[in-house]
This record gives C-alpha cells, structure tokens and sequence, in this order.
C-alpha cells in the first residue's frame, strides 16, 4: 500500500506539517528526505530498513562520510550528497546557536528553551536537553513521545543517549497538553528514578521542567531534586 493511502496523520509529511519535524520519529524524518521509495518498497520502509541495517541516524550519515563519498546499498549518489548536506547544515547551525546562546545553568533560560520546543505539541513528549561539564548545550532531543495525557519514558534509553553524546549532566522537561504545567505525583517518582539512573553513569540531572501555558514549572527550584 502506498504511503498516500495511508491516514493523512500517519503520512511523514502531513505530520510534520501538523505538529513540526520533532514529533517525527527518525525513519519518518529520513522518509521525508528521501521523497519517495523504490519499487516494493514506500518511502518509510526504505528509510527503516537503511537505519536498521546502519543501526542509527548518525551511522548512517558517518558511513557516507569520505572522501570521496562512500556509496551505500539502497542510497543513490544524489540522495547521499543531500543527506551529508543536511547533516552539515544541522551542525553549524548549532555551533552557530551555541556560540550566541547564554549557558543554560538556571531553570529560567532552561524554561525558556523547553517551552519553545514543546509549547506547541498537542500531544505529550519527554525531551532531554545534553549538557557539557560547563553546562553547555550539546544537543536537545525529543525522546518519547505519547498521547494527549502521557508519555512512557525508559530512563535506560536516557542513559543509553547520555553515553552516546557524552553528556555530564541533563535537563530534562515534558509538556502537558491540558495547559496546566503542575507536575504530577508520577512525574516527581519518574524524576527520581532518572537522578538514581544517571548517577550510575556519573551524569547529574539537573532539573526537571513541566510546560504548559505560563512559565514552565521547575522542579529543581521547587526543591525536588
């Protein structure tokens, strides 16, 4: 079945549209880089069956790397070149980021970078914002994502990205699509759980922020980390 008889909600394109490129998952977003599949084959599967014979997004884009570019099964020539691009174009548009961006050290510049990237979802998502030993972003990443009342989070997987960016501490922050950002009884537990897990690689939590309409709610200032 082609990916146009889909439910539009379900096609990468009419997603990203709808609820912006970080509610798509890795294999959506490559999808929609790709533009098309092959015979057999939908966009969406191809962009699958490349990141799980690579293992990952970022493998994929290092095993391109060259030079001269390095030709991979089921990548034509043209559609890597794009991919390197992009890639290039995402990095120095965050070095340019960091070396203008303030040190995100206090929850109100904390705040104010989660509501950006959350503040519109209209479905919840658990994102973690990796920081430097001087509390430099290193990356921000929208890790889970789940209905209009929850997200399930897997503090391994937050470890597992830890180690991979070489972070030393985190933020970490959800959304609350009702517009009321007061943190649950099981966000407080899951924010327990993450500090006990990230202490057993060394990696300090640094807060936990809640967004909805207002000011995000910080748990770190609320004394409860």
């Amino acid at each position: 079945m082609s990916i146009r008889d889909w439910p539009s909600m379900e096609r990468p394109r009419e997603k990203l549209a709808a609820l912006g490129a970080q509610a798509l998952s890795d294999a959506e977003l490559l999808a929609v880089f790709l533009g098309s599949g092959v015979r057999g084959e939908d966009a969406v599967s191809r962009a699958r069956r490349l990141l799980a014979r690579h293992g990952s997004l970022r493998a994929l884009v290092m095993a391109l790397q060259g030079p001269p570019l390095r030709r991979l099964e089921g990548l034509g020539t043209v559609a890597a070149c794009r991919l390197l691009a992009a890639s290039e174009l995402g990095s120095r548009c965050l070095q340019q980021a960091l070396s203008r961006g303030p040190v995100l050290s206090d929850p109100h510049s904390a705040g104010q970078l989660f509501a950006s990237r959350l503040g519109g979802l209209r479905q919840e998502a658990f994102a973690v914002a990796f920081l430097d030993a001087r509390h430099h972003l290193l990356a921000f990443e929208i890790l889970f994502h789940g209905t209009i009342d929850g997200a399930e989070v897997h503090p391994r997987v937050v470890v597992q990205r830890c180690l991979e960016r070489n972070a030393a501490a985190v933020l970490v922050g959800h959304n609350h699509p009702s517009g009321v950002a007061e943190p649950s009884a099981a966000d407080r537990n899951l924010t327990l759980r993450l500090r006990e897990a990230l202490a057993l690689i060394d990696v300090r939590l640094l807060d936990h922020l809640v967004v909805g309409h207002g000011a995000p709610v910080s748990m770190a200032a609320r004394g409860w980390l």
